[in-house]
């Protein structure tokens, strides 16, 4: 490697460590405002599984076939990949539906009609395929996800279910994915020029609200 193109990785890992903190900031940040899963009545843990199955039964898959699409990096696009195999070939949509199901939080119109809003921002956002902002928001949302598995299981287990395959697995192959995506913003940020932070974070925002829509909207 030449001097040069070890200058442009170390840079370019400088400006990831700073997104990371970002975004380890708004990871804390929701999880201080979360209600305590002892202090919610049963309608309000159906709603917010409910809520959160509405959210990731239908659209985790477009929004990482969104990152894939717009990335310009063959790294990016085999990080993306795995992960997009892996949902797949898994049936991640199906776990989230058994889940959901044991837990009597099979989304209803209600359900669906609470997020949409907030929702079609986050799509609409993805659909632009700008490649850092999105691969950011992607790696914001695998992070989440990680830390949210065992207060996601929790609810569940106050609702009477002992199905925990999709929390099981989330909360130990998002560490990786989360990891790639890190990974896949390096090799992004190669071929992009710096941008404004309202700009990098926009989908985190977006996402963050449709969260806290998830967990508050009872």
């Amino acid at each position: 490697m030449t001097s040069v193109a070890a200058d442009v990785v170390t840079v370019n890992e400088s400006r990831t460590a700073a997104i990371q903190a970002y975004i380890d900031r708004a990871i804390e940040d929701l999880f201080g405002s979360l209600p305590d899963p002892g202090q919610l009545s049963a309608k309000e843990r159906r709603g917010i599984i409910a809520r959160y199955t509405a959210v990731l039964e239908g659209n985790f898959i477009y929004w990482m076939t969104g990152a894939y699409i717009s990335v310009g990096s063959d790294e990016a696009r085999a990080k993306i990949m795995d992960n997009l195999r892996e949902e797949v070939r898994d049936c991640h949509p199906g776990m989230m539906r058994r889940f959901a199901l044991a837990a009597h939080a099979i989304p209803t119109d209600t359900d669906a009609q609470a997020v949409y809003h907030d929702l079609m921002n986050v799509r609409l956002f993805i659909g632009r395929l700008s490649p850092v902002p999105t691969v950011v928001t992607m790696a914001f949302f695998e992070g989440f996800i990680q830390r949210f598995m065992p207060y996601l299981a929790e609810l569940a287990q106050r609702q009477g279910s002992a199905e925990m395959e999709y929390t099981d697995v989330h909360g130990i192959c998002d560490i990786t994915h989360t990891q790639e995506l890190f990974r896949a913003l390096e090799a992004e940020m190669a071929l992009e020029p710096p941008m404004p932070e309202q700009k990098m974070y926009e989908g985190v925002d977006l996402l963050r609200t449709l969260i806290q829509n998830i967990v508050v909207n009872n």
